[in-house]
């Protein structure tokens, strides 16, 4: 790295050389009190993950996915034979419409038979007979209405959508394979909901707060995630408390157990060197300021960030001391031992 940083400096030296020095702005470096940032590592998981499994046993007609496959909330993954169940749907459907023939012919005999009651032109028992086969059929109507719908839930149970809108990470069934009521056919997981927990000191729990946003990085990347709860279930022998956050992710590769990492503040403060924020950049994948010497030229110091204090921040590196020139305005044009003028100068 130190041989690449001297070549890339050389280069840009030269550049900056011909087209002259860099306009710059400094501010003064001073000291302060701060509370430190410390590192914590934690771990992601999913926030919504789900085995699904056979609601009905059947032979594994067709299956719909692949390993790694987004698929849409409904969508059908697992299609368990229902040949037989169909059949006797239409079996049901078949006998319901001729109750309902017998219903509704058994309904007009009824009618018929009050008004010939009311003139006495029959018996009280044919009308009794004709109200028991109205009554009769209605509830052979209802009864064969239940066993339909039942039925259709059961074909409807044949068929193992997603939940939601998922990634399919497990797949446990094959195709023409016999599968019994409860047996596991695939889990999914809600890749855009994750929940991230770290093993906290209480002396860092004290000063969070819950529902503020806090930067996490996950591998390169840095998420927003929400404070969702320090939970009160201490480690007996590390004397820490397991904290979570929440967050969306809708770009990037995440995988469950994936390390994460955030800095948090501790409630106890200490001195250290503060410069401005916009002072800090990022260079050869490091955080650096640059220092102005006396002979006008810009010296990249690799930092470490260790606190922060609203538009300020707080720094270690090697060689910083109070009352030197760090570059706080046109940093992004200064190059490593490049000249620079700066314009703030009293």
């Amino acid at each position: 790295m130190s041989k690449k940083i001297f070549s890339l400096s050389i280069f840009f030296l030269l550049l900056i050389s011909a087209q002259g020095a860099s306009l710059v702005e400094v501010s003064k470096i001073v000291k302060e009190e701060v509370n430190p940032l410390q590192e914590f590592v934690g771990t992601v998981k999913f926030d919504q993950k789900s085995v699904l499994a056979a609601q009905n046993s059947g032979v594994v007609k067709t299956i719909n996915f692949e390993l790694g496959d987004k698929v849409k909330k409904g969508k059908t993954l697992v299609h368990i034979d229902a040949d037989i169940l169909n059949a006797q749907i239409k079996a049901a459907k078949a006998n319901l419409k001729a109750a309902k023939d017998e219903n509704k012919n058994s309904s007009k005999d009824y009618k018929r038979y009050k008004k010939l009651l009311e003139t006495k032109s029959i018996t009280q028992k044919e009308y009794d007979d004709a109200l028991l086969k109205k009554d009769s059929s209605l509830s052979n109507v209802q009864a064969l209405e239940a066993t339909l719908k039942e039925l259709q839930i059961q074909s409807q149970k044949k068929k193992i959508k997603a939940p939601y809108n998922a990634i399919v990470v497990e797949r446990y069934v094959d195709l023409g394979e016999w599968v019994n009521a409860g047996s596991k056919v695939a889990t999914v997981v809600d890749t855009s909901k994750i929940e991230i927990t770290f093993n906290i000191p209480l002396s860092v729990v004290d000063g969070l707060r819950k529902n503020e946003i806090y930067d996490i990085y996950l591998g390169n990347e840095i998420i927003k995630a929400k404070l969702l709860a320090a939970i009160p279930n201490g480690d007996i022998l590390t004397r820490t408390f397991p904290v979570k956050f929440k967050a969306d992710v809708n770009n990037g590769f995440i995988f469950d157990g994936q390390e994460a990492k955030v800095s948090l503040s501790k409630n106890a403060k200490t001195e250290a060197l503060v410069v401005p924020r916009d002072s800090v950049i990022k260079r050869f994948g490091q955080n650096v300021v640059f220092i102005v010497t006396d002979k006008m030229i810009a010296k990249m110091i690799p930092v470490q960030v260790i606190g922060y204090l609203g538009k300020k921040v707080a720094i270690q590196g090697e060689g910083l001391s109070v009352g030197m020139d760090v570059v706080s305005k046109g940093n992004e044009r200064v190059f490593p031992d490049s000249p620079v003028q700066v314009l703030n100068k009293k």
